[in-house]
């Protein structure tokens, strides 16, 4: 097993809040998940999304649990701020950072027209990765803008269909996701039950490989399931499950275990008054 495949949940993130309400003015929605696989808890991600009209502001904390903290130890914040482009998210200022094993690292990117430049890279990039060629980081957005995209576009067009290319600093990846129809979720103690839309995605990894690595291995598409539900009347729909293949601890689980506005969040299956 190889712990750092697990400090940067790509493809969870960019589906984790692919839905979302789309007010005049912004309406901040935080939700908690917890990440399962092989039967242990591993990871917890807090996510916060406020998006409107105007723009969009996107946060996801996340943080190692379980058993398996205790040999890959790590957490990270990561946030944008963006506006939009017609229907096209434009990210202006990209921050992440944290520790890992006991190692600060942060990645911060600016954008200068369609161009991602980066102000900030720690560690040092070219200690780990080979570079992403400048033409190939034009016209690319951080995974965060994209689910900000997916955001706007489910609440605008009822939809999951979509694609966007994805660079954070040291990789460039594409992302697809699709529509298949909704599931029935029976009710069962401690999670969330009802009809959700059910969104296929897939990544592909492109370039800014990590040195050493079976790069045709690396390449090698990952594919996921993600469904979204109004899980409380009247509020925006969330993810309350993704399913999500991983290369070395089969398929990861997230599901949703608490949500609503950011001041007044509460555990699935308990009644959550709007404000």
């Amino acid at each position: 097993m190889t712990p750092h495949r697990l400090r940067r949940p790509a493809l969870l993130a960019a589906a984790l809040l692919a839905s979302a309400a789309l007010p005049a003015r912004a309406e901040t929605i935080s939700a908690t998940y917890t990440v399962h696989a092989a039967g242990m808890t591993v990871m917890e991600i807090n996510a916060t999304l406020d998006v409107s009209e105007s723009g969009y502001v996107v946060e996801f904390r996340s943080r190692m649990r379980g058993l398996l903290s205790a040999f890959a130890s790590g957490q990270t914040t990561t946030r944008v701020e963006g506006v939009w482009d017609g229907a096209t998210a434009r990210p202006r200022r990209y921050v992440s950072e944290g520790v890992w094993r006991g190692e600060p690292r942060r990645t911060v990117l600016e954008w200068q027209g369609r161009q991602p430049v980066v102000r900030a890279m720690v560690p040092a990039n070219q200690d780990e990765r080979e570079p992403v060629p400048d033409a190939l980081q034009r016209n690319t957005i951080d995974s965060l803008s994209a689910i900000a995209q997916l955001v706007r576009q489910v609440r605008r067009e009822g939809h999951c269909n979509g694609a966007a290319r994805i660079y954070d600093g040291r990789r460039l990846s594409e992302l697809a996701a699709r529509t298949q129809g909704r599931d029935q979720f029976p009710p069962a103690r401690g999670e969330w039950s009802g009809i959700a839309m059910k969104c296929a995605f897939e990544g592909r990894f492109l370039a800014g490989h990590r040195k050493g690595e079976d790069v045709e291995a690396a390449r090698r598409p990952q594919a996921g399931t993600a469904w979204l539900a109004e899980v409380v009347p009247g509020r925006p729909p969330i993810p309350v499950r993704i399913d999500h293949d991983s290369r070395w601890l089969g398929t990861l689980t997230a599901r949703l275990a608490s949500f609503g506005p950011s001041a007044q969040v509460q555990a699935p299956g308990r009644e959550l008054t709007p404000g």
